[in-house]
């Protein structure tokens, strides 16, 4: 999908030839001396329209206007929020027509267009996003651009870029999450991370089994053991500061297929579970998010990468594994699988030194009864950085909700044969995974966000819905360095360099 931003009042924009012309009317509308103000202004007169969001009227070669088709869509006060609603409903009529070119007309808004831009082109992103891999006739997708009208391209051109960046970000997660678990093995979503390395800053390394043997990631490879796709650990790292400035760590699940172990998963939606990957997959989108925008900061990424299967030589309930850490953990529940991935990662990222570490998973089922689909669920050590990923997810309409880790729900962990159990009771299993992950985050600035609700969608809407790369590129900027007295944060010059050479036959 192509977009443009273009400087177009309503007045010249009634002149842009289009297939369709959407154009998005606040409950504030000031009317002026143009067409399009002259047919808002009869349709709300004559109760046929109203400026609630989602709300929608059409028409067919006004006189006028210039474009084929005319959509007025109610935008409510001109929020986001309300913009992203609008779009929706104005690009679901499109959708499955002939139109090839249209204009998305943001100038009758009263708001900063910065914002209103920004929400609009992910909107669009997601709405026009079809997966096509390992289809053998994709449908053709008719809609080819779209042209962003508002009163001030210059103002509005740092929402357009957010924008555009993350709708590639948003993207590169879907599409990785969406694929079938033989299409995305550790291996071939290794193989995505150094496609990344090829982008500006961006440098990748992939540890196999040996690597990971010697670091002694016992619980990671606790995990693998059970498949015949050999286990991935993949270090990204953005540069876009200087070596000195402590980086941020993002640390994803990477399960490409979880069928539960030994303590194996009920068949009906277990094909779902190509999903579990999914915070892996954000971490990939945020990377390329990262590449468009180019911040003045450094960002560390760690995925550790394997299927969750019941081979003969699968770990078994009961069994005790040694942690990177050097803690014993006794598996109670191999379906509790993400956390041992994760907790060996967490180790890993020590050495770093970062400035904070957030882990991001598709780690509890309990974490939809608790959320549903509307917000992830938070955990944090660090209140700046819990209210900094809060506030990250307000503005990029990504939300999350705070969670608790008082250390009474600790108590459930405690084991008789390892320093910590897997899992305590079906009581507060959200928290208590967490809890299990706190463990191993006491170093540094520590969340954890629990995306299982969030991170795809079932029924006839099934697919990875990219969740949280808005979140998560919203916190990342927020770290940038403001410029003091005119100056530039430091920021690392860009290296010429061959695409990295992967280790272990990757």
């Amino acid at each position: 999908m192509d977009f443009e931003l273009k400087t177009l009042t309503r007045t010249r924009v009634s002149g842009e030839k289009c297939d369709a012309l959407l154009v998005l009317i606040p409950q504030d509308l000031s009317l002026e001396d143009d067409p399009l103000s002259a047919l808002a202004a009869l349709a709300l007169k004559s109760g046929d329209f109203e400026a609630k969001p989602g709300k929608l009227l059409s028409a067919y070669r006004t006189p006028g206007i210039a474009a084929t088709r005319v959509f007025l869509v109610g935008a409510g006060d001109g929020s986001p929020k309300n913009v992203r609603t609008a779009v929706n409903a104005g690009l679901a009529a499109l959708k499955n027509g002939n139109t090839q070119r249209a204009v998305l007309c943001l100038s009758a808004l009263n708001k900063p267009q910065a914002d209103a831009v920004r929400a609009a082109v992910v909107a669009c992103g997601d709405a026009l996003y079809t997966y096509s891999t390992t289809k053998s006739k994709p449908g053709p997708t008719k809609l080819q651009r779209i042209v962003l009208a508002v009163n001030d391209a210059a103002s509005a051109k740092a929402g357009f870029d957010k924008g555009t960046a993350l709708v590639k970000g948003i993207e590169f997660a879907k599409e990785w999450a969406n694929r079938p678990a033989n299409h995305a093995t550790p291996t071939l979503l290794a193989g995505a991370a150094k496609g990344l390395g090829k982008l500006r800053n961006i440098k990748v390394e992939v540890l196999g089994p040996k690597e990971v043997a010697d670091l002694a990631m016992g619980a990671f490879m606790a995990v693998a053991q059970g498949t015949a796709e050999p286990l991935r650990f993949i270090v990204l790292r953005y540069e876009g500061a200087a070596k000195s400035v402590a980086p941020v760590v993002l640390v994803g699940k990477g399960i490409t297929f979880d069928s539960g172990g030994i303590s194996i998963k009920p068949a009906a939606e277990m094909d779902e579970m190509k999903f579990d990957m999914c915070g892996a997959t954000s971490v990939l989108g945020t990377f390329r998010a990262l590449a468009e925008l180019q911040p003045a900061l450094n960002v560390v990424g760690l995925i550790p990468a394997s299927e969750n299967m019941t081979g003969d030589s699968a770990v078994k309930p009961g069994d005790v594994v040694t942690s990177m850490s050097g803690q014993t953990i006794e598996v109670l529940n191999t379906d509790a699988e993400g956390r041992l991935v994760l907790c060996d990662a967490l180790t890993y990222a020590e050495r770093f030194k970062p400035k904070a570490v957030i882990d991001i998973a598709t780690l509890t089922g309990a974490c939809v009864i608790a959320l549903g689909g509307v917000r992830s669920a938070l955990f944090s050590t660090d209140e700046p950085l819990a209210q900094a990923l809060t506030q990250a997810g307000e503005s990029s309409l990504d939300l999350c909700w705070r969670m608790p880790l008082d250390e009474e729900y600790a108590e459930g962990l405690k084991s008789n044969f390892a320093d910590v159990a897997n899992i305590a009771g079906r009581a507060a299993g959200v928290v208590t995974a967490a809890k299990f992950l706190q463990r191993f985050a006491t170093r540094f600035p520590w969340a954890h966000l629990d995306i299982a609700g969030t991170a795809w969608k079932g029924g006839t809407a099934k697919g990875a819905t990219g969740r949280p790369v808005p979140l998560l590129l919203d916190y990342l900027l927020s770290q940038v360095p403001v410029a003091v007295a005119g100056k530039v944060p430091a920021r690392a010059k860009p290296v010429k360099r061959r695409a990295p050479v992967a280790k272990t036959g990757v």
